[in-house]
Formats: C-alpha cells, structure tokens, sequence
C-alpha cells in the first residue's frame, strides 16, 4: 500500500484541475467490506401524513380539522386521480389534475446527537415545494426535478421530544409541463447525520486521466467542512476498492479552520485497471474517511467507473480508443402505471428491456434524473447524455420553469453537475431542448453562461443542447458550407460554443453535418418520432386501400379509437420513420450516434394532442413495458442475437389482403410457408431492414424460416387465434425482496381453448392478492384507456395485461389470482424473502 501525492486547495482558488474527458461515478453498489461505511444517511420514507386540499375552504392552509392520509415516500398524488378531459394539466400532462399537497412526518433525533449536524435531503419534489420543521421556515425550492437539502439541526428537539416536519408541494398552476410531471413527493427522502466536520454532500469530484489497459491515473478532489466555532486537526484517508480488494491508500493531516471549507487533492496511479464500458461496466470505489484523534468521525463513498473517450470529428464516438456507435433512446421520467413515484426496480426493469433491445445509451429527457437512473446505469453499462432543462427565459407553457429562470438556474445546474459528474455512465452535458432562444443572439449569451457553469464543475464532458435543429429547413439546399450567412443555421449552433452539435431530427442533413459544422463533432440528440399503437393493424376503412394508417388522416373518424399503425410508416412530421433514420446514422463513421424518440410510451404529449388519448405512441415499448414490433426491427441491428420476427396477427377475415413484415438477421433469406405451402424466399436488398410479403388471408398456421447458408437458422409461427377461453400469467421474477419496495410485474395473457394468445383480446381483467404483497398499477399499454393505474382490474389490449405487485416487510407468500367472465382464472405464487 502507498501514500500518494495530495495538495489543499481553498475554496478561493480555481479547482478546475482536471484535465481528462473520461471516468467517474456514484452507483451504489454493495460490498461486504463497504457496508461499514454506508452510514452517514438513512431512508426517510417512511410514515409521512398527507393532505390533498381538494376543497375550495382549503384554500392552501390547513389546520386542527385537516383530514391526513397514512403513506410512505416516494408519491404521486395524480396518478391516483381520475383521467379528465377538462384537466388544468391539459393532454399533455396526461389529463390528470395536480393541485396542491401537504406532507409531514413526526421523528425523534437521539440526544447523543446533539452536536452534530441532521439534514434532510429530498432528491426530488414536484413542485414549488417549502419545508418547514418545528414551525420554522427553512426553504423553498421550485424545480421539480433536482435534489437539495436542509440543514435541521437549529431548530431540532433531541431525547424523547418530537420533530415534526411539514412540506407544501404547490402543482396547482397549471400546464407547467409539456408532459406528465406528476405530483408531490415523487423521488427518495434522507435523514443524514454527520459530525460538524465531515465531507460535504456530493464533495467529492473524480477524474482519471493517462487511461490504458496498462494504468491509469486518479485524481480525486474532497471538499471537508468545519461547522465548529473552532479550528480542527483532522486526518482525511482515501482508500480505492475494486469490489472488496484494497487498490490504494493516501492521507494527510490537515487543519481546518472555524466554520469553513477546504479541499483535499489526492492522486493514485492504477495498475491493469478493469476498464468501464457498455458491454463491461466495472466499477470501483473511493471511500474517504476523516480522523480526529485517530478516531473515524465521518466516512464518505464514491463510486467510480475509469475509461477514456472522445467524440471524434471522423470517427465519432470512441471509447476506450473502440469505435462504436451511440444506440440511444430519449425517456421521460414517468414509469407508466406507477407514474412518477420513484422505484428502483421499475426503472432497472425498464434499462433491463432497452438493453435486451440493444440500446447502450439514455438521454434523460428533458430534466435531471433520479439518482437511481444514474446509479443504474453505471452498472448496467449505459451511455447517458444527462440534460438540465427544456426552457430558458423564454416559457413553453403558462406556468413553466421559465417564470424562476432568472433566480434559480445557476443554483439548480450547479447541484446537478456537483451530483452528478462522478457517475462514469454520464458522458455529455446538456444545458437545453429545443429552447425557443436557439435562433437568436440572446440564446447565444446564455447558452455560453451555461457552458461556463457546467465547466466550473466539470470540465472533463462536452457540453451541448438538443437544437431543433442546427440548420434551417426551411431552405432549398440542405448542404451548406459554413462560410455562408448564419442565418442558415441555429444561432447557437453557429456561435463555436458548443463542444457537440446536438440534433432534433433533420435526419436530411446528418450526411452534411462535416461540411456544415467543420470543427465539432455530431450526435442526434433526439431522432424518429414514429408512432405506433401495439397490436394494432387495421385498415383505416374500407375506403382507404392504404396499409397503415397515414400521419395526416384526423385520428378520429378515419382512424378508430385514436389507434396507430404498428407497421413502422407512420411518423410525425417532422420526424422519420425508425427505419429511416438509422439507415442514415450506421452509413457515416462521423455521426457518433441517436437517440430515438422514445424508448418508451410515456404518460401525456399524445400526438396529436386529441382526446380521448392521454399517452403517447412514440415509445419502441408501450406503457405497460410490452415491445412494439419495431423492437425487434432495433433487435435485428443492435444485438448480436439471433433475431426473426415476423407480423402482424393472423386473425383476420376470410380473403383480406395482409401485409406481413419480417425483421431478421444472420441470415441470407427468410421463407414464408401459410399453412405448409411456401408464399415465397425473402431477402433484403440494399441498406433494407426488414422484408414483406403480400398475401391474401386464410385461418391456420404462418410460419417464417430464416436460413444462412441453406441451414435454418430461427423458425417463428403465428396462429389463427379462436375466441378467449381461459387466462394465463407470467411473472418477471416470481422471487422478490420483502423490503416493502421490491415489485413482480406479472403479464396476463387471454388465449384460446388450445393456449394460443388471441390478439383481438379485451376482456376486462379482475386481480386478487393474498399474502405479503399488494397490487401497485394496472395496465395495458393502451394510450386512450381512461381506467385507473390504481385500480384493481383493467381491459386487456391486443390480449395483454399487466399488473404489478409490491412485496411488504415480512417474507412468506404472495398469491396473485387474474378473473375475467366467462374465461378459466389462473394464480402465480411469488414468493418474498
């Protein structure tokens, strides 16, 4: 073990030391040996009251005869709502109401704790949220979406007295979101407790530098602050693990003075270090303890990933010196039928379907994520462009972000990036989506404001902002040289600020990009926008000879029930379809790669905007988390998998015309047999993604074959389904934790008589539990069904169901029984531990 170089630096003097573009981290990975130093904070989840001032005497106080509810954190209080056409909110809020919320929860704080320092830290609340503890006014915080904290500790009882803490969350002007924000306490609560000398709150910054497979070199900064009234000789100690084996060490004694902060810079060199990436992301672990007296008064851990990477003006993204292609899609922050309220294993079961798709990156659209997103993808292996805001100065809805730019947003970047900039999954900045100041010189101003800021804390990523897009379209030629007027382009595209150029769509003029923008690399920052509706097939009408259903026939009248074409043809119109877009982006080495609009349905922005819609069509995986075809168009091109899957349905009537698609790979040919006779060999011609045959309708069985070198290489068969007969369920993980958290997300599927899924299928399904769980969110994926998420039945759509079950705190058994009318019932057993 070895002492390693260090320096102190004041908080007066510049910490932008680091030099990389490369590594870092905070996943919270558990290690036998580290869970010694997981105590500096505990969940505060746990046994809040809650008052929604649903009442015009409410007004927003309330008092002695105030009505609370029981619950734990986190919570959205408007997915528990009813769905209304008339919501404030408006369709793209998801037609659910916000209004405004009280929370508040009694604690004891022990009296050994006395001197020491309790803060509470939310990582999120939607919105306009005030806090209160004791009756003393402590802050407000308006962005609904980052993390911030509250030092308790002046206005605390300690021993047997009671704290109470009350928090106002105001969501009632609205819209002030273009898509569903949902309400309330929706992400994680902490009570820390530290002594008055410890490692600030995400004080902690790590980069890595002269990166190889041979070495590589740490450079870890802390900031320590002294909250006594008197100067401390402390000893601050750095040790790296991988997993449970020591790397290196280094400390140093130090003082630090009364009621101030200083930096610690430490240095390690790393031999052989085990390299993150998407295929392998390893990870290590700083833990950082501080001494007095030789006696452990704080310690403080911070995961890190190394790697080395770049965005190349050639050869687009490289990373750890391999070139590969950045295969991203875009997700807002809902997780369908559970809505905003965070939970870990929804959002890992989303990541775990993007990955089985092929996707290595994320963009978290368009807000900071929780820190479970991040934390997962660490861990995971995702590439993530981690962004701050969808609007500047200027608003894009009434009540919006915009109305508290001026005072918050430097404070509201700042804590993002001190978050976040240690998680090795974070590989790109950025400050703005489609902001309406793009075009012009005061968007210019305040994009280079926001450069600036995000490169005070870290200069080791590029920066960008998703432009809508760059160039003009509004232009014959969609190639120009940069040397002509800048009105061609986006203000701030043109303006040398930017360290990538980040596309909205324009997927026209990706194949131009090095000769419009010479000096700075490319990445699609939001790409497609191509709807479907899963399951769905139909014709328009009997009129319309067309498959499928066109962007500009009205949804309503031509297109039944608000349904789309899940054939990959239908798009917005200033999108593509899945398959266009990324012909484009696998021809050109220098664009570095996309992210898709979007990986999944989310809740809000239906496109367009019609009621009785109320989620969108834009997601490759619908609400309820069931792929789409297109999935498997993404399949066939992302993964190495052996990959044949062919539709739609085969439940049609006698002699109607059908289309039927297939996405294949690793083979030369498919073949497609109705009912054991061959309607033909298949083979895709040119940049093709997938192949289709015509062919009229007959019940039975269509069977594909797919064949490499004349040997079959998949086989997939599709049967004429008869009428609904009996039910069956499937369970994610038919094991699950007894924390009170854990979730099985069970499907249910309608067959026939002889267990084939009947397409068609939408029966309302019933749900029962017995035992240690209880149902969370019901759903089917179906973007115009006003059921409830909360409920304890739901319609099946394209015959699938879902419904999602949370274990409690005791282990034992969860009995999970489906009903329908006139179907046989079926029960899955999930078992807590």
């Amino acid at each position: 073990m070895k002492l390693k170089f260090f320096k102190i630096v004041s908080l007066q003097q510049s910490w932008l030391l680091g030099t990389c573009i490369f590594a870092l981290t905070l996943f919270s990975c558990k290690n036998k040996k580290q869970d010694q130093f997981d105590n500096r904070k505990i969940s505060f989840n746990e046994e809040w009251s809650f008052h929604l001032n649903d009442s015009i005497n409410d007004k927003d106080t309330i008092g002695k005869t105030t009505v609370w509810k029981n619950l734990d954190l986190p919570h959205d209080w408007s997915i528990e709502g009813k769905f209304d056409e008339k919501s404030p909110a408006g369709y793209g809020g998801g037609a659910l109401n916000g209004g405004l919320g009280w929370y508040k929860k009694t604690f004891k704080i022990k009296e050994s704790d006395r001197n020491k320092i309790v803060s509470v830290i939310f990582d999120g609340v939607y919105c306009n949220s005030e806090v209160w503890i004791n009756g003393h006014y402590i802050g407000k915080r308006p962005n609904g979406y980052i993390g911030f904290q509250y030092d308790l500790s002046p206005y605390l009882n300690f021993g047997e007295t009671n704290n109470e803490i009350l928090v106002k969350v105001d969501n009632s002007k609205q819209p002030n979101s273009r898509w569903y924000s949902g309400s309330g306490i929706y992400r994680n609560v902490w009570l820390q407790i530290t002594d008055k000398v410890h490692v600030a709150e995400n004080g902690t910054h790590i980069t890595t530098s002269q990166v190889s497979s041979e070495k590589a070199k740490v450079h870890i900064e802390t900031t320590i602050r002294n909250q006594n009234k008197e100067a401390k000789k402390i000893t601050v100690s750095t040790t790296i693990y991988k997993e449970d084996e020591k790397i290196e060490t280094a400390q140093q004694e130090v003082v630090v003075t009364e009621t101030n902060s200083l930096f610690i810079e430490q240095d390690f060199e790393i031999q052989n270090p085990a390299l993150w990436s998407v295929e392998k992301p390893e990870l290590y672990t700083a833990v950082t303890e501080v001494f007095v007296n030789e006696k452990v008064i704080d310690s403080y851990k911070t995961n890190f990933g190394i790697r080395d990477f770049r965005f190349d003006l050639e050869k687009g993204f490289i990373l750890n010196n391999k070139q590969i292609k950045i295969k991203g899609v875009c997700l807002h922050h809902d997780l369908g039928p559970l809505g905003s309220a965070v939970n870990t294993r929804a959002i890992e079961r989303q990541l775990q379907i993007m990955k089985e798709m092929g996707v290595n990156g994320i963009r978290t659209a368009h807000n900071p994520p929780a820190p479970e997103l991040l934390d997962l993808c660490d861990k995971m292996g995702f590439i993530v462009m981690d962004e701050a805001f969808d609007m500047w100065r200027t608003p894009k809805t009434k009540y919006d972000y915009a109305s508290v730019w001026d005072e918050w947003f430097e404070r509201d970047l700042f804590d993002q990036i001190k978050r976040d900039r240690n998680h090795p999954s974070v590989f790109i900045w950025s400050v703005g989506n489609e902001i309406p100041e793009q075009w012009n010189e005061t968007g210019v101003l305040i994009a280079k404001n926001l450069i600036d800021l995000v490169k005070q804390q870290d200069p080791t990523r590029p920066v960008t902002v998703a432009m809508n897009p760059p160039v003009n379209m509004n232009i014959d030629e969609v190639t120009l040289q940069f040397d002509k007027a800048k009105t061609y382009f986006n203000a701030i595209a043109a303006s040398g600020a930017l360290d990538l150029i980040g596309y909205n769509y324009a997927h026209q003029t990706y194949a131009f990009h090095q000769k419009n923008f010479p000096t700075t690399p490319f990445i699609a920052t939001e790409t497609t926008s191509a709807l479907a509706t899963r399951g769905y097939y139909d014709s328009v009408s009997d009129t319309i000879k067309k498959w499928p259903v066109r962007w500009d026939l009205k949804f309503t009248g031509g297109n039944p029930g608000n349904t789309v074409s899940a054939y990959d043809q239908v798009q917005a119109p200033w999108g593509s379809t899945h398959e266009a877009t990324w012909k484009i982006i696998k021809k050109h080495d220098f664009l570095s790669g996309m992210f898709v609009w979007t990986g999944f349905d989310y809740i809000g922005e239906p496109t367009p905007y019609e009621w009785p819609s109320i989620s969108s069509y834009f997601g490759i995986v619908d609400l309820a988390g069931f792929p789409k075809d297109v999935y498997y168009m993404y399949q066939s091109e992302w993964t190495n998998k052996d990959v044949l899957h062919i539709f739609p349905h085969w439940n049609w009537k006698v002699g109607q015309t059908v289309d039927v698609w297939a996405y294949y790979n690793h083979a030369d040919e498919v073949e497609l047999f109705l009912n054991g006779k061959s309607v033909g060999k298949r083979s895709k011609k040119g940049d093709d993604l997938h192949v289709m045959w015509r062919i009229p309708f007959q019940p039975g069985t269509l069977k594909a074959v797919s064949r490499k070198d004349g040997k079959v290489v998949l086989e997939k068969e599709i049967q004429t389904a008869g009428n609904p007969s009996k039910l069956n369920v499937s369970a994610d993980r038919n094991e699950i934790i007894a924390d009170g958290k854990d979730l099985s997300f069970i499907t249910v599927d309608v067959l026939d008589a002889k267990g084939i899924l009947v397409p068609t299928a939408k029966n309302e399904i019933h749900f029962s539990v017995k035992g240690k769980g209880k149902i969370v969110g019901v759903g089917s994926g179906n973007p115009v069904s006003h059921e409830s998420f909360k409920g304890n039945k739901h319609t099946a759509m394209a015959g699938k169901c879902l419904v999602i079950v949370q274990s409690e705190k005791e282990s034992g058994r969860i009995e999970v029984t489906a009903k329908a009318n006139g179907l046989q019932p079926k029960t899955i057993v999930i078992t807590t531990k």
